[in-house]
Order: C-alpha cells, then structure tokens, then sequence
C-alpha cells in the first residue's frame, strides 16, 4: 500500500503510475473539508494558474518531456490531450475538462481509494508501505511544521502570481486580431463544443488564422497603459516587505517598474506579429489564449499581478478590446513553499534520513505544471 498526501498534479500522477502496476493506493486531498486561497474547486489536479503546459513540440526540452511521459502511460499528459484547446505550438488545456479527466480516472481505478480528508502530520511508513509527499506550494500550516520536523531544516518559498481571466463575450472583435507568434498554430481541430453556439470569437479556431487573440498597442496607447500600471496599488500580502518572486512568474508591475519597455520584451512584446490593418508589427501587443473548450473564457498570457481587483479592472480596461472587459478571474499571488531538495532528498525523491518518505511536485523543488507530473510520475 502507498499513501500519497495531495491531489495535484504530481499526487494524481503518482497514484496512476502506482495503481497501473498493481500497487494499491490510498490518495489523501483535504479539499473541499480544507480549501486553499487559490483553488475553486474539489477537482482532482485543479490547475490553478496558467492554463498551458507550455511548448509541445520536440525540439525543446519541455516538449521532449512530454513526449516521455506520454510513452510511460501518464495520465496526466492523457487528461491534457483529451481537454486540448487552441494555443498554437503549445499544449494549452480547458482547465475544468482536464481536472475532470483526471479525477473521474483515479475515482474509477479499483485500486485508488481517494479520501477527502486534511493530513496534519506524515503518516508512519515503510519500505513495504511507502508515502510520498506531494502537498505543492499551498501545504497547510500543521502538515508544513511536521514537514519541518522530518527535513530538519526551514522551508524554502517565494511569492507566485495568477494571470486574469475575461469572458470571450466582453472582448471587442473590432480590436484585436487573431494570430500565432510566427504564425505557429498546430492546426485545425474540430470543436464540436462551438456548434450552434455564435460564438465568434470562442469558436473561430480552425481558420488556420492562429489560436491567440492579439490586443494591439501604438506608442501612446502603451505610455498610457504603463503610467497606470506603475501607479497603480497592489493588494497587502503578508512579507511582501521582503518579496521573493520567481523570475519566470513576474507580476506585471514589478516588471513595469525595472524599466519602460520591460514589457515590451516580455509578455508584451510585438515580434512575430503583424497587424492586418497597418501591415506591421505593433508596438506593444497583449495576447489572450483561450482557457476553455467552449470558447467563452480567455487569460491574458504573461499578464500575472498582485493589483487590488478594482485596479486591475481599470487598468486592464486601457487596453484595446478589453475596454469593456467583463473579469471571471482576477489576478492574484499566493505563497509557493518547497523543501531543500538538494540538501533533503536522494536522487530517487527519497527523504535522506527516512527513505520510506518520497516528495515529489512542487514541494520537491521542482517548478512547472510538466516538471511537477513527471516528478510524480518517478515517484510513483
């Protein structure tokens, strides 16, 4: 018997690796009894920032993972084809779909029992009864202290954010444009999900056009843009006197004020795009990747912030075609805790001083919806 403490990403895919060879499993998640600050749902592998697993094709690493992964049977990698939405050379998903895929998976599988209760303290273990660890980023205060305990040193944490979410209908079609960075779409998919629907925007992704909405900016549309944005007022998060943010996570503002065009080289940044009524690339562009198989929500790609929600309406609504933007989700920040692992854990997730303990996800030190179900996978 192998008891895994967390239904993420990382715990799903070690309960499916497990269970798949025969293993009985007993996966614990303390949602819904325990919610978290960031989650919405009880869903098994609830993606709770991006919606992308990032690139998918062979020649970069990510891409080559998956790829691995998908040939070791992951159900993690399974549940994203299956809930699959347009986002050009990427593997995007509807994250609703996805979480349903994996959930209603391991409810089904006879040797996954998944009880829905908080975990305070590691339960005893053995080599023959085994736990691993895959709590991520939001593990709760009394588990974290026993967690403590057995690593013998203190967490390590930084501060991740969560981009906005708006409804497709609340964007202006007369604005924005559709397009793949160096027109790198994946292709037509059929959608049966759009049918009947009129949903122009949602449903319009097998033109061959591309699969992001692009949110064009000239010169003064983007100094107007940035003067709001780097004086705008951030939300109170408890030590953000001493804030520690991941560089691949940055919220907005603080990339706003490292200088003028930060953005304009970040996730604002025009290449590989041209703007059908000018002919040429903009000068800033917003994208927009569509978050669901209907077509009706969309995130604003690289666009993670810690504003106060009625500061990020305002500012938000400067750019063209979200002037009129309707929020399903607002942008947030929430606290990411992981152990040492280096100093912790063996090469095979093990607990140095206690090998019958695995950890694996975020909490292990890893960072990435892909990097954390792989490591759940080898834990498994």
């Amino acid at each position: 018997m192998i008891h895994i403490i967390g239904g993420g990403l990382a715990g799903s895919e070690a309960a499916w690796q497990a269970a798949s060879e025969g293993v009985p499993v007993t996966l614990y998640e303390m949602r819904p009894g325990r919610p978290t600050a960031v989650h919405k749902s009880d869903r098994l592998a609830e993606l709770v920032c991006s919606n992308s697993f990032r690139g998918d094709k062979l020649d970069n690493a990510v891409g080559l993972l998956k790829a691995e992964m998908r040939r070791l049977g992951s159900l993690v990698m399974r549940a994203a084809e299956a809930s699959r939405v347009p986002a050009g050379a990427a593997l995007a998903v509807d994250r609703a779909r996805f979480a349903e895929t994996v959930t209603r998976a391991l409810g089904e599988h006879p040797l996954v029992t998944v009880v829905r209760q908080e975990v305070v303290a590691i339960p005893s273990s053995t080599e023959r009864d085994p736990v691993i660890v895959a709590t991520g980023p939001l593990t709760s205060d009394a588990l974290s202290a026993d967690i403590a305990r057995l690593v013998g040193r203190e967490h390590l944490s930084f501060y991740d954010a969560i981009s906005p979410i708006v409804s497709a209908e609340s964007i202006d079609q007369g604005r924005v444009f559709r397009a793949s960075r160096w027109n790198r779409n994946v292709g037509p998919r059929p959608d049966a999900t759009c049918e009947g629907t009129g949903r122009a925007i949602g449903c319009a992704i097998d033109d061959g056009q591309g699969d992001y909405l692009n949110c064009p900016l000239t010169r003064d549309e983007y100094a107007r843009f940035y003067d709001a944005l780097t004086h705008a007022e951030s939300a109170t998060v408890h030590d953000f006197d001493q804030e520690k943010f991941f560089e691949g996570c940055l919220p907005i503002e603080v990339m706003a004020h490292r200088g003028v065009d930060t953005l304009r080289f970040g996730p604002m940044k025009p290449v590989g795009l041209v703007e059908p009524r000018t002919g040429r690339p903009p000068y800033a562009v917003v994208q927009l990747r569509q978050d669901s198989l209907a077509g009706d929500h969309y995130s604003l790609v690289g666009f993670q912030t810690q504003l106060k929600w009625a500061e990020q309406a305002r500012v938000l609504r400067l750019i063209p075609g979200l002037e009129r933007a309707e929020f399903v989700r607002f942008g947030m920040v929430h606290r990411n805790t992981y152990v040492n692992g280096p100093h912790v854990l063996a090469d095979t997730w093990q607990v140095r001083r206690l090998p019958s303990v695995f950890f694996a996800g975020q909490m292990s030190g890893v960072e990435g919806y892909v990097e954390s179900a792989a490591s759940g996978l080898m834990a498994g």
